[in-house]
C-alpha cells in the first residue's frame, strides 16, 4: 500500500519533491537545469524550513533552500494549485529570507547574500505562454539599467509553449516533473534528469519514507473520519464543512499560520482566515460553536461552498 502511494506521486507532489531535493546533488541538477546554467551547491540542503522572524508576524516554510560556494542562495517552492497570490507571497518571502540573512546590529546591507527564488507550477501565472519568467530590478526610465541589487525571481510553467526558446533538457524535464516515471526518465537524454530519477526509485524504495507518508495519510485518514463522525451527528453538508473547521483547529493548535494551513489544505486563504477568526471570537476549537459563529456572522457565502469543495481533497497526492 505504502509503496503504491509513493508510486502515484510525482515531483509535482510537495512531499515527493521535498524528499528528493534533501540531496544537495538533486537540487543542485534541478536547479541547474531549471535555471539552464551550470550550478554548483555546497553538499547540503534544507527542505521544509520555517522561518518567523518574529512571533508577531506571519512564519514561510520554504520548500527547498541550497547556497552555492559564492553564498548565492537559491530557495525553491513546489506549488501544484494557483492561489491567486504567488507573486505577492513571492515578495514576502523573499523579505523574510533577507531579514535572516544579516546578524543583529549589522549595518552593511552590502553583506546580503545574492538570492534566487524559484517557484514551479502546471500552470502559467503571467498567461504569456512562456515557460520561463525570470525577474531582476530594472529602471523603467532606463530599461538597461540593473538595480543589481543581487534579488532575481524566476517562475516555471511546466506548460509553457515556447519550445524553440529551450533545450530539450529543460523541455524533458518539465514532462518529467508532471509524470516522474521509469518511461519519462528512459525517454530523457539527459544524463541529470536520470540521476534524479534515481533518487526518486531510491525514496519509492524507502522505509523511512514509507513510514513518514504513513504519519501523513494516517493523519488526514482521521481528519476525514471526524468529519464523517460529524456528519452522522448533523447532516452531511454540516459535517462536510465540520471536517476542514476541525482540520484548520488541529494545524492551529500546533502552531501554524493561516497561510501554511492554507497551503496544505490546498484552501483559498480568505476562507482559512475566516474560520480562523470565527475560532479567536469565541474561544473554541469545536467545529460546531466555529460553524454555528460564522453562520452567525453571514461568514458562509464564501466558506460553506468551498468547505464542502475542500473536504473531498483530502488526499496526499493533492497536497
Amino acid at each position: 500500500m505504502v509503496n503504491t502511494k509513493l508510486e502515484r506521486l510525482n515531483l509535482l507532489d510537495k512531499f515527493l519533491f521535498d524528499e528528493a531535493m534533501e540531496d544537495a546533488e538533486t537540487y543542485q541538477a534541478t536547479v541547474s537545469i531549471l535555471l539552464e546554467n551550470e550550478v554548483e551547491l555546497l553538499a547540503k540542503t534544507e527542505t521544509e524550513k520555517e522561518m518567523r522572524i518574529s512571533p508577531e508576524l506571519r512564519e514561510v516554510r520554504l520548500d527547498v533552500v541550497g547556497m552555492d560556494r559564492e553564498g548565492k542562495i537559491y530557495y525553491t517552492e513546489m506549488q501544484k494549485r494557483n492561489t491567486g497570490n504567488l507573486v505577492k507571497r513571492s515578495r514576502y518571502y523573499q523579505a523574510q529570507l533577507d531579514v535572516s540573512l544579516l546578524k543583529p546590529g549589522s549595518t552593511d546591507f552590502n553583506l546580503l547574500n545574492e538570492s534566487c527564488f524559484i517557484l514551479i507550477a502546471p500552470f502559467d501565472i503571467f498567461g504569456r505562454g512562456l515557460y520561463r519568467y525570470t525577474f531582476e530590478g530594472i529602471c523603467r526610465e532606463c530599461p538597461d539599467l540593473k538595480l543589481e541589487d543581487g534579488a532575481l525571481k524566476v517562475f516555471i510553467n511546466t506548460k509553457g509553449t515556447n519550445r524553440e526558446a529551450f533545450s530539450r533538457e529543460f523541455l524533458d524535464f518539465m514532462e518529467y516533473i508532471g509524470k516522474t516515471t521509469d518511461e519519462m526518465a528512459k525517454k530523457a537524454e539527459s544524463e541529470r534528469i536520470r540521476k534524479i530519477h534515481e533518487k526518486v526509485k531510491r525514496i519509492r524504495k524507502s522505509e523511512k519514507a514509507g513510514v513518514r507518508i504513513m504519519q501523513r495519510w494516517e493523519e488526514l485518514a482521521y481528519e476525514r473520519e471526524d468529519g464523517r463522525k460529524e456528519g452522522r451527528k448533523e447532516g452531511r453538508k454540516e459535517g462536510r464543512a465540520y471536517a476542514l473547521i476541525e482540520a484548520i483547529c488541529k494545524k492551529l493548535r500546533r502552531g501554524k499560520s493561516a497561510e501554511i494551513i492554507a497551503e496544505e489544505l490546498e484552501e483559498e486563504l480568505l476562507v482559512i482566515e475566516s474560520i480562523i477568526r470565527s475560532q479567536r471570537r469565541t474561544g473554541s476549537y469545536k467545529a460546531e460553536r466555529i460553524y454555528e459563529d460564522m453562520q452567525q456572522e453571514g461568514i458562509p457565502h464564501p466558506a460553506h461552498d468551498c468547505l464542502l469543495h475542500s473536504c473531498n481533497k483530502f488526499t496526499l497526492s493533492e497536497k
